[in-house]
């Protein structure tokens, strides 16, 4: 399809994917122009609100784009009439439980299969299912111009967060034993399952009342999030993550040489190498690259979907460990394109078999950057994404 003369305005935040984007907007004809603002709240922002309609009736744009749902935006492209385009890439979205979703103008792309069937359930009209992608092309060019891969060896690397900020930890000294002890189950419980979520299902009504003399949801007048989803995802979901990450990856320093990049505090990984954080674009690939196991930790809030982070691990050809998903099978064939792990012992059993079958190893990390290659590259993605808008919107 033909998008020259087509122009579109994207809102910049500090979305990993977005250079990518808006490279791929550029190339497949588009003219883009950026702006960029921090917002204290994405469902309402007067100064914000007029900002972009001030730019919008300036311009004519065919849409407004950007990387998750900011309900400020749908509500002044709705006053605009002009399209409105997210993609999400994170999950929930917590913004999007919000009055403003069912706005005419929305576009919506969930990344998460879960997410976008409850927001189909719900009656979002303009919502579809859109995995991420990887440019691998730009990450090929990075490592073939890179002399300083050497820096980035590993036997096995983990880059990610440890989420030791998590509210879990800060409100636990406040809640009463049982409750404590209700809940310190329940993220056992959910760290030993593999590929789905029993967090909001055990937040019951009865936990949730009680719940309620403890912690404090605040949202805005619009929003119809409620405190299961948030306490779920944003309190229970980050503890879960940080417990599962740390318990795996001491499990396999235990036998193997394991490096960790990350801006968390690492003194409770006293096996593990702590290597500092690495920039997304020039660095990271090189560790996923040079690294001869990477691995990938999905948090239990993203129910079903592929995280950014697969995608980034095979498109700079490494050879990835990561926990099940049940969409990953839709894309991908394990032990032929990567390798999925159920739970700890399997991890620490299957890091053994891989790190001493060496041919088998670069098979599977070759055969998944073929994989996403040729199938999953952003330029695909993008169009699929404007074939549908062009042809609900002509």
């Amino acid at each position: 399809m033909d998008f020259k003369n087509k122009r579109v305005l994207i809102y910049k935040w500090n979305a990993y994917n977005y250079l990518d984007v808006y490279q791929t907007l550029l190339s497949l004809g588009f003219e883009a122009d950026v702006t960029e603002q921090h917002l204290p709240s994405y469902d309402e922002d007067a100064e914000f609100a007029a900002k972009l309609t001030a730019m919008l009736k300036q311009t004519a744009y065919d849409f407004v784009f950007t990387i998750n749902y900011f309900g400020v935006i749908s509500d002044t492209c709705e006053q605009c009439g002009i399209p409105y385009v997210s993609w999400s890439c994170d999950s929930p979205l917590i913004s999007m439980y919000h009055q403003s979703v069912y706005n005419k103008c929305n576009y919506i792309f969930l990344f998460d299969k879960s997410s976008y069937l409850d927001f189909k359930a719900l009656g979002v009209e303009h919502i579809w299912h859109l995995p991420l992608a990887v440019d691998t092309d730009r990450i090929s060019h990075i490592l073939h111009m890179a002399e300083d891969l050497k820096l980035y060896e590993n036997e096995i690397a983990f880059v990610g967060s440890l989420y030791e900020r998590n509210t879990y930890d800060r409100l636990a000294p406040t809640l009463p034993p049982w409750l404590r002890g209700y809940f310190e189950c329940a993220i056992e419980a959910q760290i030993n399952i593999s590929g789905g979520n029993l967090l909001e299902r055990l937040l019951t009504d009865d936990i949730c009342m009680q719940l309620q003399q403890y912690y404090r949801l605040e949202k805005s007048e619009r929003s119809f999030s409620d405190l299961r989803l948030i306490f779920a995802t944003t309190v229970l979901g980050y503890k879960v993550a940080r417990e599962q990450r740390c318990r795996y990856l001491l499990a396999l320093a235990r036998k193997h040489p394991v490096s960790i990049y990350t801006n968390s505090d690492t003194h409770s990984l006293l096996r593990v190498d702590y290597r500092g954080s690495v920039d997304y674009w020039t660095q990271m690939p090189k560790v996923f690259h040079e690294s001869r196991m990477n691995l990938n930790f999905t948090i239990p809030d993203i129910r079903s979907g592929i995280p950014l982070r697969v995608w980034d691990i095979l498109g700079a050809g490494g050879f990835l460990m990561t926990n099940y998903q049940p969409e990953l099978e839709l894309f991908f064939e394990p032990g032929k394109d990567l390798v999925i792990f159920e739970t700890q012992e399997d991890l620490v059993r299957k890091a053994d078999y891989y790190l001493e079958h060496e041919e088998e190893r670069l098979e599977i990390a070759q055969n998944g950057f073929e994989k996403v290659r040729q199938y999953h590259s952003y330029r695909q993605r993008m169009t699929q994404m404007l074939e549908i808008l062009e042809s609900i919107t002509i």
